[in-house]
């Protein structure tokens, strides 16, 4: 169901996008109208999105005791993405496990450190949303109004009783689940996981050098700004449209692939298409610009995928010892 429902659900989006797309404009789009030396332009920052990533995980996990390789750390983000575009989400215990064979780090608190890179990138989402939001106020007005998204109207449909029923069950949840835990004879166990993942959760703190995580974490997003923005010099219809147009879809398609389809396909298409079209680009060549520039991006994470495989296969494995340097 996990395989299943995220592909019929980004399949589902992409068919209704494209059910009536004339397709022989795809063809001549890539063989005749498409710049392609500026798609080729942003791939390495697609690359150094991925390594900036596997640095920055290293950083926390050092003063836990944990020493993992920069060729480990990096090979593991690159399967965890390919990865994940089969499974949505997947990817983030899979890198756990990876170093936890090749460079034997203790699986909790590299999970824990995960959840913590994964609360400052949200940080830094809602901080460039926030400035776009600011800078682009009268797009994002249109946007909502013409997808019909209103919060307003998401929340009418709760009553204040409503309301107080689920937070009932939710309570009432919580409770189960600890007396369930507390009675098996796996509590210490879990326990003590439990405290390795807090340990990780909390290791920014030790972070010996923060300006170096700060600098990474800067050339993670910069890195992924950058790989989407130089896509809208290989089309005629978008090569105008500037920075500000960039940034905005940017964040909408940030935003989108939260829903967990592969790599937000579907979503992703659709929000990015939208706002494309609000800032006057004709529907069809939105459709030829999201379909092609998703695809071309896709392809680059299969691809590292397979290259963080194959460096991992040839890997000398480290157990039980830990690995005090870099190769």
């Amino acid at each position: 169901m996990k395989v299943l429902l995220p592909l019929v659900l980004g399949g589902a989006i992409l068919y209704w996008m494209y059910r009536d797309f004339d397709f022989s404009l795809l063809n001549q789009t890539l063989q005749q109208d498409m710049n392609w030396w500026w798609m080729l332009l942003s791939l390495p920052f697609g690359v150094t999105a991925q390594v900036f990533r596997g640095l920055r995980w290293r950083q926390p996990l050092t003063p836990l005791g944990e020493h993992a390789r920069v060729s480990t750390s990096i090979s593991a983000i690159f399967l965890s993405y390919a990865t994940s575009l089969v499974i949505p989400r997947v990817g983030e215990f899979l890198r756990c496990g990876i170093l936890k064979r090749y460079d034997d780090v203790t699986f909790a608190k590299s999970l824990g450190t995960v959840v913590t890179e994964r609360a400052v990138d949200t940080l830094v989402v809602i901080v460039i949303t926030l400035t776009t939001i600011l800078l682009q106020m009268p797009m994002f007005l249109r946007f909502f109004s013409t997808t019909g998204l209103h919060i307003n109207d998401i929340f009418s449909r709760f009553t204040t009783t409503g309301y107080i029923v689920t937070f009932i069950c939710i309570v009432a949840m919580l409770i189960l689940i600890w007396i369930l835990v507390s009675r098996m004879d796996i509590y210490k166990k879990v326990k003590e996981t439990a405290s390795n993942l807090w340990q990780g959760v909390i290791s920014l703190r030790m972070v010996k050098n923060i300006p170096l995580y700060i600098a990474y974490t800067l050339g993670i997003w910069g890195s992924y700004f950058f790989h989407f923005y130089l896509t809208f010099y290989c089309f005629e219809a978008t090569s105008h449209l500037g920075i500000g147009c960039a940034l905005v879809a940017f964040v909408v398609g940030s935003i989108a692939v939260i829903v967990p389809t592969p790599n937000g396909a579907g979503p992703w298409h659709f929000s990015v298409k939208t706002m494309l079209i609000l800032y006057g680009v004709e529907t069809n060549a939105a459709l030829l610009f999201v379909l092609i520039v998703h695809s071309v991006q896709t392809s680059l994470m299969v691809l590292l995928g397979i290259i963080g495989w194959r460096i991992l296969a040839r890997s000398r494995r480290i157990h039980p010892e830990k690995v005090e340097s870099d190769n």
